[in-house]
């Protein structure tokens, strides 16, 4: 099944792949990004250190890492990136970027509003379309669930407040099946894999980075993906708001960066997978690389956000304050940068 989307007003560039739990904590504010705070920038003689997220073993970032590409482009405005952490679930990197411990991150419109339910120090500052292929309710093989309705009265692993509670939400409203009809089971996705293989779930809401070896072990499906869902999960770039202040010249030069390097990435998505190894448990082989392949090349780009992207942000965060997953609707377009417009 297909979604036709409408035609963006803006110039696309790329999807960024996040490959493992994020690992924050023993992060510190950098020497150079508080010599940032103090204004030097890319006319200073400065170097101003950009925190991000080390983004594994394959993407955009990972292939700009391996053969110095984003640190050149980040040069030309006085900058470069110090990699920290490791790229994963949204919360604890707005919470990294909330306590100065983090300047960029890569989370979904979902988790994305759960925090922003809170005390945001960021802000979103591009948007790639929701993964029609790549997210969704995975069940194993043989389970007997053929359908969103069956369901029923089943264990569901899903993330709390973010792309996988948004998803199973998603599908039984759209099923018009009420929500306390299939029980919530809240685990970490680094931990759901096992739960569900042990047949502890029955069912697990889920984005590509998780599902693809599940679906490429060739024990695994979905059930219904994210375009049967009808899913407006979109994946977002986010930047810490005293640091987009203080650079953003250095905010515009990242996203032209990824504009560029992602439409290669979507044409060739096998060449930035496997960037620093083809084997060990970060390496992607086998059917789960020609998975991950197709989806990438399935996937969206990476764009600022237009006012069409505005719109499903607000209607999602409408959902969730519907489905109660936060106690009001939340703002979402007090929290957005115009990238087009920083220089």
């Amino acid at each position: 099944m297909q979604v036709t989307r409408p035609l963006r007003t803006t110039a696309p560039a790329a999807l960024l792949t996040a490959t493992a739990l994020l690992a924050l904590s023993a992060c510190g504010t950098s020497e150079a990004d508080t010599t940032g705070a103090d204004g030097f920038g890319s006319g200073s003689g400065k170097t101003v250190e950009v925190r991000i997220p080390d983004p594994g073993n394959s993407g955009v970032l990972a292939l700009g890492k391996k053969d110095g590409s984003l640190d050149k482009a980040l040069g030309e405005v006085g900058a470069k990136v110090k990699w920290t952490g490791s790229a994963g679930p949204f919360a604890p990197a707005a919470q990294a970027m909330n306590a100065d411990q983090l300047d960029i991150a890569t989370g979904s419109i979902t988790s994305g509003i759960t925090s922003l339910a809170q005390r945001p120090g960021f802000k979103f500052f591009t948007a790639v379309d929701p993964d029609a292929a790549g997210e969704g309710i995975l069940v194993r093989d043989g389970s007997g669930i053929e359908s969103v309705t069956d369901l029923i009265g089943r264990k569901v692993a899903v993330n709390q407040g973010g792309t996988g509670e948004y998803l199973l939400l998603k599908a039984l409203a759209k099923a018009k099946i009420p929500a306390e009809k299939v029980e919530r089971v809240y685990l970490r996705p680094d931990q759901t894999a096992a739960v569900l293989n042990a047949g502890q779930v029955d069912a697990w809401a889920v984005w590509a980075t998780y599902a693809v070896a599940e679906i490429g072990s060739g024990k695994a499906h979905f059930v219904a993906d994210g375009a049967a869902i009808g899913s407006e999960n979109y994946s977002l770039n986010a930047v810490r708001t005293g640091f987009a202040e203080q650079h953003p010249e250095i905010v515009r030069a990242l996203y032209d960066y990824l504009h560029e390097a992602s439409a290669r990435e979507k044409k060739d998505p096998a060449a930035y997978l496997n960037v620093f190894t083809d084997v060990g448990p970060t390496a992607v082989t086998g059917k789960a690389k020609e998975v991950q392949t197709e989806f990438t090349a399935q996937g969206g780009t990476v764009d600022p956000i237009g006012p069409e992207d505005i719109a499903r942000f607000e209607a999602v965060a409408a959902f969730y304050a519907e489905q109660k997953v936060t106690k009001e609707k939340v703002d979402v377009a007090a929290h957005l940068l115009d990238v087009e417009k920083l220089t």
